[in-house]
Formats: structure tokens, C-alpha cells, sequence
């Protein structure tokens, strides 16, 4: 198991320029927005406006923070997503806009290169004891509230927007109900 923690997260411009992202995890390590394998980050959206194209990637958004957001994606009817909305998947290559519902919005963002990673990302919600299997592929687990992970004899405690990187079985304790976002990655077969 390896910590993520919230405060180290690498802080970088969004592809169109418009906000900033606080990159969580990318694949391979220290890759730029045109070579990342899969991508896990946060942004701040504090206007509408188009998102970033991304050409070959599969992408789910999830909202962390605020009122929510309607978005136009080509091909489909407009919707809202907000906080109580499943997390939300659809190719980073068609034309996309967000419309603000009431204020800024933080958001969770992850990307996969079609054809070479697969993604699934789970709202769930901790309390008391939870046992999670994380073997095959990557799995991550993004603390919405205060979390302790046990994995192989060793703990940490996890606090909002920390992630834990998973290997095998863990175990998840919470008081009181905390949510998380429950994050897989596979590479595709050939």
C-alpha cells in the first residue's frame, strides 16, 4: 500500500488553459497530457465553458464538491451531475461543456488510453469494517472523509482527498459513514 497524500498533489494547467488540475496519479510516471497511459486528477471549475479533447482517451467524471454541473456531450441529452450522481464515463474526444448549477465545483477526473487501459470508477461509502480485494490491475481508493487502511500488517490513516494505492486484500475502518471513490485500472489484453 502507498499514500497519496492531498497536500502533495502536482498542480498543473488544464490542456485548454482555462482552470487549473491537482494530478493525483499518472501513468507512466511524470508523463505529459499527450503520453499518459491513465491519469487520475481533481479540478476546480469555476466558470463554463468547453472541456480539453483528448484524442483516444475513455474518460469519468465524478463531482466532489458544489452544486454540480450540466453537461452538453456530443451525441447525447444534456444532464446533471452532481455529488448524489453515479460516477459518469464517456470518451475525452468528443465535444463536451459544462454549465455551472450554482458555483464552483471541484471534480474527480479519470482518463485511460483506449485500447491500452480499461477504468471503472465506484462511489462507496465506509462504515465499521470493510474488507476490499484490490488484486488485478490498479486499484486506488479516494478518502471523501477519514479512513484507516490496513494492508500486509501495515495502517494508515487517510484523510479528505488523500489516496491510497492498494495491493491485495484490505482492510477499511471507519466510525462514522465516510465515503470514497473506489478506482480500478487494468491494462487492455493484446
Amino acid at each position: 500500500m502507498h499514500v497519496l497524500r492531498a497536500g502533495d498533489y502536482r498542480r498543473m494547467p488544464w490542456k485548454n488553459g482555462a482552470g487549473e488540475t491537482a494530478e493525483i496519479a499518472v501513468f507512466p510516471p511524470e508523463a505529459d497530457l499527450a503520453g499518459f497511459g491513465w491519469r487520475i486528477s481533481m479540478a476546480t471549475v469555476a466558470s463554463d465553458g468547453p472541456f480539453s479533447i483528448f484524442a483516444g482517451i475513455d474518460r469519468t467524471l465524478s463531482i466532489l464538491n458544489g452544486e454540480g454541473m450540466e453537461l452538453t456531450i456530443e451525441g447525447r441529452q444534456p444532464l446533471t451531475l452532481t455529488q448524489a450522481s453515479a460516477p459518469l464515463a464517456f470518451p475525452a474526444d468528443v465535444a463536451t461543456s459544462a454549465r455551472l448549477v450554482a458555483g464552483t465545483i471541484t471534480d474527480l477526473n479519470v482518463m485511460t488510453r483506449r485500447g491500452q487501459w480499461a477504468h471503472q470508477v465506484e462511489h462507496r461509502t465506509f462504515e465499521g469494517q470493510h474488507r476490499l480485494d484490490a488484486e488485478g490491475g490498479i486499484t486506488m481508493l479516494l478518502a471523501l472523509g477519514n479512513l484507516r487502511i490496513q494492508s500486509d500488517h501495515h495502517g494508515e490513516e487517510l484523510g479528505r482527498l488523500d489516496c491510497a494505492c492498494l495491493d491485495g486484500v484490505a482492510q477499511i475502518t471507519s466510525d462514522m459513514p465516510a465515503g470514497a471513490y473506489l478506482i480500478r485500472i487494468a491494462a487492455v489484453p493484446l
